[in-house]
């Protein structure tokens, strides 16, 4: 039955894209890989729309049904209808996020929204709601041809000449005429490499959020003739681009993860918590990490984690869980290092919070917080003080991943099997490519 909040919803959106002049509205969804799916409606079918959804062929859609079994219906959350600022107020433009369900109305287990769904009411079932605030990087390029920057800045530099002042801020301006949060926006480590965060909200609506966040950096960018990109290590020798993911569990309006009398101010539920994160860390890397350049950028010395360790104030660490604050519990978090922002963010919130709620299950116990920097560590020492490694390939993710129980329940049986099929794929063609590195290495000498 539908419950009267949803009621109401639909009632807002119907009234809204009356008074905002809206004629079309484009309802988005994402395949297994992350990429944005999208069709337009009109508003005489709008209402309709939202009662029953509105149908489609999904055999074409990556991850999605077989031929014999393509008929999908992508029902809109009436919650997430936005204008869209870069279109038109006249006969204007807006969006819903959708969820995918078979024809008989039952959700489909191959739509990533509904699988990030699932893992919170697992969360739920036993009391918690799952927070998170990701740091998505990405680059500027004069176009997508090449990697030409458009500024030499550096961290937090101040570059009042730069072109990408303006569309940064141009940007943040539009998150929030959207309904986004942004808390801060600087320019990065790398030459013409930019950072805006946004506001810390519940999984599955900052899961939304990161979907239309590439989207406006990317519309923006192309609005004023250059190009980004969420490519993790579009250079080589210079820093990738992360998606460092902070994450708590709430019971109520309490924060889990935080205890007043601890060294760290974590509780047993945060420590088990990290636990694992750590344990599982290498078998989910395939999801957070999941394209081939992703392992360009998972190499030490260019500030990507790489060791299975923790710490407060090490940026060396897979985990680090930043300083207490007096007054501030609820900020009590701890942040996840390796993501890259290319990978799904419905997936992967999905396998963190699974392994990080197998760690609570299961007591995990953390190990010995790692303050030192691990890179400059010995080889031995690391070996000595048991501190693992993340896959170095794709290929070593996946088949990780093909051996693990924990990302097979978090994804369901539909999710897992495509997935790992598509970057067998990937990898099978990345392998027997001839790069431009061999010709240059090799051609002249052998």
């Amino acid at each position: 039955m539908v419950t009267k909040t949803k009621e109401k919803s639909k009632e807002y959106v119907l009234r809204t894209a009356k008074e905002h002049d809206v004629k079309f509205i484009r309802l988005w969804f994402t395949d297994i890989l992350g990429f944005l799916k999208s069709f337009a409606i009109t508003v005489e079918e709008l209402e309709a729309a939202l009662e029953d959804g509105m149908g489609f062929d999904g055999s074409s859609i990556q991850g999605f049904a077989r031929i014999d079994e393509s008929d999908m219906v992508a029902l809109p959350d009436p919650d997430t209808f936005q204008l869209l600022p870069w279109r038109p107020t006249e006969h204007a433009v807006a969006r819903m996020f959708c969820d995918i369900l078979r024809p008989g109305g039952e959700p489909f287990e191959g739509d990533p929204r509904y699988v990030l769904k699932r893992n919170l009411k697992r969360a739920a079932d036993v009391g918690y709601t799952f927070y998170v605030g990701p740091e998505l990087e990405y680059f500027y390029f004069r176009d997508s041809r090449g990697t030409e920057p458009l500024d030499e800045g550096g961290y937090f530099d101040m570059t009042p000449l730069d072109a990408a002042t303006d569309l940064r801020r141009e940007t943040v301006l539009t998150l929030e005429e959207m309904g986004i949060g942004v808390e801060y926006s600087h320019h990065e480590v790398a030459a013409s490499q930019h950072e805006i965060d946004m506001r810390y909200t519940d999984a599955l609506t900052m899961a939304d959020n990161v979907m239309t966040y590439r989207l406006v950096v990317k519309q923006i960018a192309l609005k004023h003739g250059v190009y980004a990109t969420f490519m993790p290590k579009p250079v080589f020798g210079i820093n990738g681009s992360g998606m460092h993911v902070h994450q708590s569990l709430f019971t109520g309006d309490r924060n889990a993860f935080f205890d007043g009398n601890d060294e760290y101010h974590l509780s047993e539920i945060g420590k088990y918590y990290i636990a694992g994160l750590l344990r599982h860390a290498p078998e989910i890397t395939s999801v957070t990490s999941q394209w081939v350049n992703s392992y360009k950028r998972l190499v030490p010395g260019y500030e990507a984690p790489v060791y299975l360790s923790w710490a407060r104030r090490n940026r060396s660490d897979l985990i680090r869980v930043p300083e207490y604050r007096p007054g501030r519990e609820n900020a009590t978090r701890i942040e996840f290092r390796s993501p890259d922002p290319a990978c799904n963010p419905y997936l992967a919130f999905s396998v963190m919070l699974a392994a990080g709620l197998e760690g609570i299950e299961k007591e995990y116990q953390v190990p010995d917080p790692i303050e030192e920097n691990v890179y400059e560590m010995p080889e031995e020492e690391r070996a000595k003080r048991g501190i693992g490694t993340l896959p170095a390939s794709l290929l070593e993710a996946i088949l990780l991943t093909e051996k693990s129980e924990v990302v097979r329940e978090a994804l369901g049986d539909h999710v897992f099997e495509n997935f790992i099929r598509n970057k067998k794929i990937e990898w099978d063609q990345y392998r027997t490519q001839v790069t431009e590195y061999e010709l240059k290495r090799y051609l002249p000498i052998l």
